[in-house]
């Protein structure tokens, strides 16, 4: 597991399982998700948006199968 940079008002943290292509997200609020078969260049596409929350929203959030966190 990788913990990815990224710079968000929503997001605290990314990190990223190129083993398994599971991506977890915590937010600045304390929730935390979990995502499965997310592909590695979608992971750093969230990390270098201008904006990664509205990236999570827009490719995230509904086009990958969320894990129990």
């Amino acid at each position: 597991m990788q913990q990815l940079p990224v710079t968000s008002r929503i997001i605290e943290s990314v990190h990223f399982s190129q083993e398994d292509g599971q991506l977890y997200i915590c937010f600045r609020n304390g929730e935390q998700r979990r995502f499965a078969d997310v592909p590695p260049e979608e992971a750093a596409s969230l990390c270098e948006a201008k904006s990664p929350g509205q990236y999570y929203l827009d490719h995230i959030r509904r086009r990958f199968r969320r894990l129990a966190a």
